[in-house]
Formats: C-alpha cells, structure tokens, sequence
C-alpha cells in the first residue's frame, strides 16, 4: 500500500507534465497565429492533430505498461517528448506545427500507462477513486492554458514552448530514479488480449461512453481559446483564463465520479451524466450571450469530469485480467472523440455562418449514450437475477400458466439428473414418482390458484428412477393486472431413508 502511494503521487505529477505539454499548439495558438499565416481550417487543424497519436498510442502504450512497467514507459516517452517541442519553436509554416502537434500527442497518450499501472498497487474496491484521482493529472492542461498566454505575453512563444523542454527532462529522470522496478508484469501476447476483448459488447459500449465524455473534455480544452477570442472577442490571457477554469473543474470532479462509482452502481451515474450533456449540448447549440455560453461550458466540465470518473471504475471491474488492452482502447476513443468536435464546428461555421449543428452534434451523441445506459443497467439488474438462480443451491423450475416448462437452474439437473434441454417444453409430471394419489394434485392446484402458492413435502423420482423426497414451494408470477403469467417451484432435497417415507395423499403441508 505504501509503494502504491508513491507511484501514485510520481505517476499523477507525470501525468500532468505529459498533459501540460499535449496541449501546447491549443493554448499558444491565439500567438502562434499572429507569427504564422493560418487560416481558420488551418487553425483548426492544427489544434486537433495532437489528439490523434494521443489517441492511437493509447492502445499500444496500455499493453507495453503491462509487459515493461511505467518506470519505463513514462521515462521513454518523456526523452521523445523533446523532438516535436523542438520542430514546435521552430515552426515557419502550416506543416511543421502539423509535425511537431502530431508527435505532441505522446503527451496525451501516457494517460494509459497510469491507469494499467495502478490498480495493481489497490484492491478493487478502490479503483474507481485511484483512477479518478490519476485522471486528475487532467489539471495539467489547465495549467498551461492559463499559464502559457501569460509566458507567451511576456517572453513570446517560441520560448515559452522552449521551456518545455526542462520539463520533459526532469520527469524523465524522475521516473527512471523513482518509479517501480519491481512492478508486477503482465506478458500475454498483444492478439491474444486483443481476441479475448474485442467480442465483447461492453468494451465498446465503454469506448462510445468515454468517447463522449472525455471527447467533451479534450475539446473543449483545445477549443476553446480560439473560440472565445474569435467568436466573443475576449483577449488572449482572459481566453486562456477561462480555458483554464473549465479545465479546473472537470479535473476536480473526475476523482468525485470515480468515488461515487465505488459507492454506488456506476450506471445510475452515467445516466445523470448523460441526461446533463444532452441538456448542455442542446443549450450551446443556439451560440447563446457569453454569460449563458459560459454556464453550458461549466456544465460540461461538470458532468464530463463526473463521467470520466464513473468510466474508469468500470474498466478494471469487467477486464481485471485484460486492463491493459482494454484501458487502451477505451482511453483512445476518449481522445479520438476530442479530435472531430474542433474540426466539425469550423467546417460548419464555414457553410452556415453559425455554430449550432456543431454544438447540436454533442447533444445528440449525449442521448444516445443515455438510452444505452439505461439499458445497460437494466440489463444488469437482469443479469443478476440470471446469476443468482443460476449459483442459487436449491432447484428451480420456472413453467407457464400450463404448466409447460420454460426453465431451470442447474441446481435443477443436479438433484433430479435432467438437464435443460431434456425438460424445456415438457411439465413437470416427468418427476412424478407414482406415490400421490391424483388427490393430492389437485389440492396442489387448488391451493396454487386461490392462494397463489403452495409448499409441502413430495416425493419425486430421478432421471435414473430413482425416489427421494424434497421439500417443494410453489409460487405464482403474476402481472399487473394479478394474473398469473408463470409459476417458480423452488425445491430441495430432504436426506431420508424410503423405507421412513410418508407417504402424503392429498394433506398440501405433509
């Protein structure tokens, strides 16, 4: 535990450098674009582009986590991290930022090695609030919204840029002198994790829902600056101020969301999460006065924070033995989803004059993963029902009004010998051992239709002929109306010697 809070505070710090300079070209741009020609599409570009390896890194990132370590990863990726900062203070053209951002997005891409790494150091329980507290290394491009504008302003920002290199240099050696040689190893071959997740559902179910909510994050995040000074003409350091505010916020909630997925079903959360996008999504569509614009964006911030929690607890709970790949995956659409919100407001802005089908594309997204969430938890709620008469001990037959067998549970097979598929269709007279008289079921029935249930010793016969006695309850599944539309039979055996039976004759308690 105590090694678990080192790496905790060296992975988080690190995750915030890695963050700090991802979004470098985002936050200078307002500067970049007074010394370089762009034009609006170029901007966009250019500020979208580090998303993209921040997104597609993620996948493999995860995977060597598990097989090298954070140690390593973290060190490595922070000596490259040197190379596009270079190209970026050197920039002359379009090109070479879209270079030099484009290898930017390793700093965004180190978000996997955290979230593999660490929940190897806690039990489960404490997942969701670990990672949530790891995903706060988000405050990292808060840092340098707010403070790259006022470096820029004072020293320029080609040497603002520069200063990053001293950064990227220092976590290198921290990480190389202080993370964990020890940490444990995962090492199953990358198409092997890959075929054991990519069948399932939830993985991408996941991936849509972090799409959405840390999409919302990263866009807003890189967005913004340029937005705020193009579409409300607010200065440089004011835009990068407010940037830096929204940031602030859905870093400070993310842990929250992880916290409240550990005390509570992760689902339920998601769907306020959902719910609150969609509202704010809907709001921003209409290019609303500032004072409006800004509380949408604070929503965002908001529940996008709550919701990155929320995600993250739910990874490690469904992919314990595949976290890597999966952490991976689901983190990269996370950022592929922050890549396509700058690029599609700009173009529609072009065609239309106005931004609202841009913002409206976020509501729309939002409510979707809404109605998934909902179904997701009922879903849930009936897979467990599933699990419990499954692992239940006592058998369990389910049958129609008629009587007609629709189910059983293997509890079922293991008392009588017939399995599923030897009773489905049939009712359950192929247990009728001959010792009741025709009497005792009809009092059965009579007691099952008035009184809704019945319950009493019986004795029945196994698949090998077998008798024993059990001990049978009998209950009536009814409608709204007080219909009755099934009826459960839960049983067990009663451990008795034949030759002691008693045999019952109509009398429905023995």
């Amino acid at each position: 535990m105590k090694k678990g809070k080192g790496q905790l505070c060296i992975q988080t710090s690190s995750l915030i450098a890695g963050f700090m300079v991802w979004v470098l070209i985002s936050s200078l741009m307002p500067f970049i674009k007074e010394d370089i020609r762009l034009t609006t599409t170029e901007i966009a570009w250019a500020t979208a582009v580090p998303v993209i390896l921040g997104s597609l890194l993620r996948v493999p990132i995860g995977y060597w986590t598990n097989k090298y370590g954070a140690r390593i990863l973290f060190s490595i990726s922070f000596i490259f991290l040197l190379f596009p900062i270079i190209i970026i203070s050197y920039s002359s053209n379009f090109q070479m930022l879209i270079i030099g951002g484009l290898l930017l997005g390793l700093g965004g891409a180190v978000f996997s090695i955290g979230v593999t790494s660490l929940p190897k150091y806690y039990e489960k329980t404490k997942h969701g609030f670990i990672n949530g507290i790891y995903g706060a290394g988000n405050i990292g491009t808060a840092i340098t919204a707010f403070l790259a504008p006022v470096l820029a302003n004072a020293i320029g920002w080609r040497s603002t840029v520069n200063l990053f290199l001293f950064l990227m240099l220092l976590f290198a050696i921290l990480n190389f002198l202080f993370g964990d040689k020890q940490e444990r190893k995962i090492s199953h071959p990358l198409s092997e994790q890959l075929n054991g997740v990519y069948k399932n559902p939830k993985l991408w179910v996941l991936s849509i829902f972090y799409f959405v909510t840390f999409g919302s994050f990263v866009a807003f995040t890189i967005y913004l600056p340029s937005f705020l000074v193009n579409q409300f003409e607010l200065d440089n350091i004011d835009a990068g101020t407010r940037t830096a505010g929204f940031i602030v916020l859905a870093t400070l909630f993310r842990p929250v969301g992880g916290w409240l997925g550990d005390k509570f079903n992760p689902f339920l959360i998601l769907m306020a999460v959902f719910f609150s996008l969609t509202f704010a999504g809907l709001l921003l569509s209409f290019t609303p006065s500032l004072p409006i614009y800004s509380f949408g964006c604070l929503l965002v911030a908001f529940f996008a924070g709550l919701g990155n929690g929320a995600i993250f607890k739910l990874v490690p709970l469904y992919f314990s033995k595949q976290a890597g790949i999966v952490n991976g995956i689901v983190s990269a659409m996370g950022g592929l989803g922050g890549f396509f919100p700058p690029l599609i407001p700009t173009i529609f802005f072009n065609l239309t004059g106005h931004y609202a089908i841009g913002f409206m594309s976020l509501s729309e997204f939002s409510l979707a993963s809404l109605v998934i969430a909902i179904w997701l938890y009922y879903q849930e709620r009936l897979e467990l029902s599933q699990k419990i008469v499954n692992h239940a001990i006592d058998g369990i037959c389910i049958t129609d009004v008629n009587g007609i067998i629709q189910n059983v549970n293997p509890a079922f097979s293991r008392i009588t010998g017939y399995g599923l598929k030897e009773v489905i269709g049939k009712t359950p007279s192929v247990l009728q051992s001959g010792e009741h008289t025709n009497e005792f079921y009809q009092a059965m029935w009579k007691s099952l239709l008035t009184n809704g249930y019945w319950e009493g010793f019986i004795w029945n016969k196994r698949k090998n002929n077998e008798i024993y006695k059990e001990w049978l309850t009998i209950t009536a599944i009814k409608d709204d109306s007080g219909d009755a539309k099934n009826y459960v039979g839960m049983f067990y055996e009663v451990k008795e010697r034949f030759n002691e039976k008693h045999i019952y004759t109509g009398n429905p308690h023995g």
